[in-house]
C-alpha cells in the first residue's frame, strides 16, 4: 500500500511539542484518549500510520507513568469496543498486557464514578491479583453544572500518589472518567503548593484542517453512534483570529472546565489555555506526506462505517438516530469543497 502519512515525521513533531509542554510544568498531566495500545482507525485512514504508534511514543518520552480510569457503571457492560471487540473488562487486561511488553510503568487504576458496584468491587480484586494499586472514586453529580460542586467532589476524591514528571491519564473507551481522575490529581497538588498542568493528547478531529476534509468526517463517522459534531473552535477563534476545528463536547464543556481550573489555580487562563483547542497536542498533520491518498483512505473508511451501521441497524443492534447521522456525514462529504471527486458516494 502506498504511504500517505510518515509515522516518524509525525512523532518527532508531537514528541517536540509534549516536551514544551512539559517544560511550563511541575509535572504534566496527559490524557489519552481511547485505542492507546492499538489504533485501528487511524491506522486505516492514514497510510502509513503504524496502529501501535501511540504506545511507541510513550516508550520515547522519560520519567513517565500512567494511571488507568475505568468507569464503575462499564465494568458490568457487554457493550464491544473496537476492533478487538473486547468487553471494558477484556479491553483493561489486554491494555496491561500492551503496558508491560512496552514497559510503561503502569500500576495505579482508578475505578471512577464508583456507587458500590459488586461487579467493580470484583474487578478490583483482579485487577490487584495481577500487582495493579485500585483507588475508587465516587460519583460527583451534576459535576459539570457547578463548579462549586465540581471543586467539593475533586476535593473529597482519593489522592493517587505519582512520582513522575508525566502522568498519562487513558482509560478504555470514553466516559471512563480521565478528566475528573486528571482534575482531582491536579486539585490535591495545588493544595501541596505543586504547580501541575493539564494537556490532551489529540489525534482526531485534526485541528488544522478543514471542517469538510474526508479525515475529519471520517471521525464524525467513527463517532457516528456518539452523536459526536465537529465544528470550528469560537474560542480560538475569537483568542487568535484562526479558525481550529474541535468537537462539540470540549466546546461545550469548555467555560465550565475553565471555571472549575481557575478556582483549582487561581489563575484567568489556568494552565495558559484561552480555548479548548489551546488544551489539546496534535501534530497530527504534520505527518500527512500525501493528502490526496489519505483523503481516499478516510472516504473508504466513511463507506466501511456506513456498512457496518446500516447492517447493525438491520440486527436491531444499532439505532435509527445512528443511521441518519452516517447519512448527513455522507451528504457533507459529497458536498465537501475539499473533495475533487464528487460522485462519491449516494444512499
Amino acid at each position: 500500500m502506498e504511504k500517505g502519512f510518515s509515522s516518524e515525521k509525525y512523532i518527532l513533531a508531537q514528541r517536540k511539542k509534549v516536551l514544551e509542554r512539559i517544560n511550563r510544568f511541575d509535572r504534566l498531566y496527559l490524557e489519552f484518549g481511547g485505542k492507546l495500545c492499538y489504533d485501528g482507525h487511524a491506522s486505516r485512514v492514514l497510510p502509513g500510520y503504524r496502529k501501535t504508534l501511540k504506545i511507541e511514543f510513550l516508550r520515547s518520552l522519560k520519567n513517565l507513568e500512567l494511571i488507568y480510569c475505568i468507569n464503575a457503571k462499564d465494568i458490568s457492560s457487554e457493550k464491544r469496543l473496537g476492533d478487538h471487540n473486547f468487553t471494558y473488562k477484556q479491553q483493561t487486561l489486554y491494555d496491561f498486557k500492551c503496558f508491560k511488553k512496552y514497559k510503561i510503568s503502569s500500576e495505579n487504576v482508578v475505578i471512577s464514578r464508583y456507587e458500590r458496584e459488586k461487579e467493580a468491587r470484583d474487578f478490583s480484586k483482579i485487577l490487584e491479583n495481577i500487582g495493579k494499586k485500585v483507588y475508587f472514586h465516587k460519583e460527583t453529580k451534576n459535576y459539570l453544572q457547578s463548579a462549586k460542586n465540581a471543586i467539593k467532589g475533586l476535593s473529597n476524591q482519593e489522592y493517587v500518589p505519582v512520582k513522575k514528571r508525566i502522568v498519562v491519564v487513558t482509560g478504555p473507551a470514553g466516559g471512563s472518567g480521565k478528566m475528573a481522575v486528571a482534575l482531582a490529581q491536579i486539585f490535591h497538588e495545588f493544595q501541596k503548593g505543586l504547580k501541575p498542568g493539564f494537556a490532551k493528547f489529540e489525534t482526531f478531529p485534526i485541528w488544522n484542517l478543514s471542517l469538510g476534509n474526508p479525515l475529519n468526517l471520517a471521525y464524525e463517522a467513527a463517532t457516528a453512534d456518539l452523536q459526536d459534531k465537529i465544528m470550528i473552535d469560537p474560542y480560538h477563534l475569537k483568542a487568535y483570529g484562526i479558525k481550529a476545528v474541535n468537537y462539540n463536547r470540549d466546546i461545550k464543556n469548555f467555560l465550565i472546565l475553565r471555571e472549575i481550573s481557575r478556582k483549582i489555580t487561581n489563575e484567568k487562563n489556568p494552565f495558559g489555555y484561552r480555548s479548548p483547542t489551546d488544551m489539546g497536542i496534535n501534530m497530527l498533520k504534520e505527518g500527512i506526506i500525501n493528502g490526496e491518498i489519505c483523503q481516499q483512505a478516510a472516504i473508504k473508511e466513511i463507506r466501511r462505517r456506513h456498512k457496518i451501521y446500516s447492517k447493525e441497524f438491520s440486527k436491531k443492534r444499532e439505532s435509527k438516530k445512528t443511521l441518519e447521522r452516517i447519512k448527513q456525514i455522507i451528504a457533507k462529504l459529497n458536498n465537501s469543497e475539499d473533495l475533487k471527486d464528487r460522485k462519491f458516494y449516494k444512499i
